[in-house]
C-alpha cells in the first residue's frame, strides 16, 4: 500500500513514515498542500494535514475529491466539531484528531482502502465469490442466491464482502467493526450481530456467516474454497 503524507512538521513526518514501513507501506511526503493532486498516481490511502503553509488542507481535499476518489484521512490538530464536520464535508473519508495512537491511525488506513476497494465502481468485473448458489459481486454491489437477486442494506454488504474477500479466514469482530463502521463505540458488537442475523435471514443460508465463538465471523466455505488460518503460535514444536 503507498501513502501519500501531506504534513509540513517534519518531527511528525519522522516518527510516522518509519512505522508506516514497518507495516509494508511505501510512503511519499510533502511538506506543502499545492500539487498534491499531481501526486495522486499510484497511491492507496492519503494522510492529510489541514495546518499547511501553503493552502489550507481543506482546499486540498476539495482539489482532490475533484480528480480523484483516493481515501482521504484528516489528521489534524483542528479538533473542534466545526473543523471535523468541515473536513468531512470536503471530502474527507475520516477525520483523526492529533495527537493520535499510530495504531489506530493505522486500523484506519486499512479501513478505508478496503471500504473504497470493495465499493469502488471500477472494481474488477471478476471479482466475484461464489459459494455454491451465492453469487457475491464485489464490483457490482449485487448479491443473488440461486440465481434471484437479494437486497441488502450497504453495512449487510460491506460484512458480506469483508467476510468474502477473506476466503474462509476469521475476521475479528474488532476487525469488521473497524472497516465497515470506520469506529468503534460501546454497542458495536451487538450491532454487528443484528446485522449478521438480518444477512442470515434475508440470504436464506444460516450456514454462509458462520460464528468463530469469542473471536468473530467467518465465511462458511466448502474445504476446497477456504483458506486455511494461520497455526497457532507454537504449533508443531
Amino acid at each position: 500500500m503507498h501513502i501519500l503524507l501531506v504534513e509540513d512538521d517534519d518531527r511528525i513526518a519522522a516518527a510516522l513514515r518509519p512505522a508506516l514501513h514497518r507495516h509494508g507501506m511505501t510512503t511519499t511526503r510533502l511538506a506543502r498542500g499545492r500539487g498534491a493532486v499531481d501526486h495522486l498516481a499510484g497511491v492507496d490511502v492519503v494522510l492529510l494535514d489541514l495546518g499547511l503553509p501553503d493552502i489550507d488542507g481543506v482546499d486540498v481535499c476539495r482539489a482532490i475529491r475533484e480528480v480523484s476518489e483516493v481515501p482521504v484521512i484528516v489528521v489534524s490538530a483542528r479538533g473542534e466539531v466545526d473543523d471535523r464536520i468541515l473536513g468531512l464535508h470536503s471530502g474527507a473519508d475520516d477525520y483523526l484528531v492529533k495527537p493520535y495512537d499510530v495504531g489506530e491511525l493505522l486500523a484506519r488506513v486499512h479501513a478505508v482502502h478496503r471500504r473504497r476497494r470493495v465499493s469502488s465502481p471500477d472494481a474488477a468485473a471478476g471479482d466475484v465469490v461464489v459459494v455454491a448458489d451465492v453469487s457475491i459481486d464485489l464490483g457490482r454491489h449485487a448479491v443473488t442466491v440461486a440465481g434471484a437477486a437479494v437486497t441488502l442494506s450497504r453495512k449487510e454488504f460491506q460484512v458480506l464482502a469483508l467476510l468474502a474477500v477473506a476466503k474462509g479466514a476469521v475476521c475479528t469482530r474488532s476487525r469488521i467493526v473497524a472497516e465497515v463502521w470506520g469506529r468503534t463505540w460501546a454497542g458495536a458488537n451487538r450491532t454487528l450481530d443484528v446485522h449478521v442475523a438480518t444477512l442470515r435471514t434475508k440470504l436464506g443460508r444460516p450456514e454462509l456467516v458462520q460464528t468463530v465463538r469469542g473471536v468473530g465471523y467467518r465465511l462458511g466455505l466448502p474445504d476446497a474454497q477456504a483458506e486455511p488460518d494461520p497455526p497457532a503460535a507454537g504449533a508443531g514444536e
